[in-house]
């Protein structure tokens, strides 16, 4: 099936690296094929990795998480398998140092006090690989190696655009330094890939979250910027109005086993300023019920009294009404050709039921259709959000049948598929 339809200190630790990367940009040029327009890759969550520093200020939640590394300059926060591999004891540590928390003076999130971060080499894929061999399909290398094997050259016209996605964009008017940073960052980046290939427009490939970063960040950025320097936007997995599969990880603070991603995704996401990004939509989903209680149904239109049922405080729901509601319900058109492909035909959630009341036990899953963990629903939604703006010069929109939220970066034939994409959109 295929429905078509026309019509903190990353600015300076990203300029360093961009000065660097673009340094030797011309001996790699020599061997990029030269009709090819240049390409900037923005991954999905957990897909950008993290230094961290550690200050006398870090008060650590046991001697053991802070002693060693006080004092010892930059090391892995973000993922670090092999180190938890040789040291399985590192986990809490590393789960309380990637903790994010609120500061209402600023009218921010910030890291705790005492922990520095930094998005690892800006600018480059080189951050999408990973040593866990769990995640070698989850972050775009499979994508980097299709790309490259049709004439793309890492450093040359191909780059990429991690970011640390604890953080999230707010509503306008409201502070988000580092995603403020990034965007600084993605604009001159782009600049550059544009200048060092011929001043090309630059081609946008986007994976799952990195799709509603890059979405933000272009109905942001100048309209005649948007012209100069974007050639195509191509948004791989990502539809506008979430996912009901999102409220599942806020019911519960804790797995059994444990691990780093649960970490992150459950017990470190109630702290994120990102865990709100991809809640379900009330102008998508409005009172239809996504989780389903003996007592109470809850949908996206009565969200705030869902995420104080599962034990959120009053702050983080407030932090959820202003911040990130108002973001999610103002979406628009990115305005430049665009591109949306999105996997269909495999069981995704669409409700979650706790008979019992009990948001710790698993629930019982009701699925409908959509790639696994984006819904059919909301890639819809999109069709009709960006279809519809007569504004927007070029809509195109694939569904792939059979293919999953990471087989779309992974599994042969819809690889062959994107790379056609991005090609016919040179």
């Amino acid at each position: 099936m295929e429905l078509q339809q026309q019509h903190h200190i990353l600015p300076l630790v990203a300029l360093l690296i961009a000065t660097f990367f673009f340094v030797g940009a011309p001996s790699l040029a020599q061997d990029a094929t030269p009709s090819l327009h240049p390409v900037v890759l923005v991954p999905g969550n957990t897909c950008g990795q993290l230094d961290a520093r550690l200050t006398d200020e870090y008060e650590p939640p046991t001697p053991a998480c802070g002693i060693p590394k006080q004092g010892r300059g930059w090391f892995r926060l973000w993922e670090n398998f092999t180190a938890l591999q040789e040291d399985p004891s590192l986990l809490p540590c590393y789960a309380d140092q990637l903790r994010l928390v609120y500061d209402p003076v600023a009218g921010d999130y910030r890291n705790l006090p005492g922990v520095k971060t930094r998005v690892v080499a800006f600018g480059t894929t080189r951050s999408f690989r990973f040593d866990d061999p769990a995640r070698k399909n989850v972050c775009m290398e499979g994508l980097v190696d299709a790309l490259e094997g049709v004439g793309y050259v890492e450093g040359a016209n191909l780059f990429g655009a991690p970011y640390d996605f604890r953080y999230a964009p707010a509503a306008a008017g409201l502070s988000s330094e580092v995603f403020s940073d990034f965007s600084s960052s993605l604009k001159l980046l782009v600049e550059r890939a544009s200048e060092r290939n011929g001043n090309k427009p630059v081609i946008l490939v986007t994976h799952s979250m990195g799709g509603l970063f890059t979405m933000v960040f272009l109905d942001r950025s100048p309209l005649a910027w948007r012209r100069r320097y974007v050639k195509h936007l191509v948004m791989l997995c990502l539809g506008v109005g979430g996912s009901p599969l999102n409220m599942w990880p806020l019911a519960f603070d804790t797995l059994s086993p444990p691990s780093l991603p649960g970490t992150v995704l459950t017990y470190g996401n109630r702290s994120f300023a990102s865990m709100f990004s991809l809640l379900p939509s009330p102008k998508v989903y409005g009172d239809t019920p996504l989780v389903i209680t003996g007592a109470k149904n809850y949908s996206a239109d009565n969200m705030v009294e869902y995420l104080a049922a599962v034990g959120l405080s009053e702050e983080q729901v407030a932090l959820y009404r202003t911040r990130a509601l108002p973001l999610t319900l103002n979406l628009r058109a990115p305005l430049v050709p665009m591109t949306s492909i999105n996997g269909i035909g495999v069981p995704t959630i669409d409700r979650l039921v706790f008979l019992d009341g009990n948001f710790t036990a698993k629930p019982e899953l009701v699925n409908g259709d959509g790639d696994g963990q984006i819904n059919l629903q909301t890639v819809l939604a999109l069709e009709r959000l960006v279809g519809g703006d007569p504004d927007q010069p070029y809509f195109k929109s694939i569904l792939i049948p059979n293919t999953t939220h990471k087989g779309m970066i992974s599994d042969e034939l819809a690889l062959k598929r994107v790379v056609s994409e991005i090609l016919g959109a040179n």
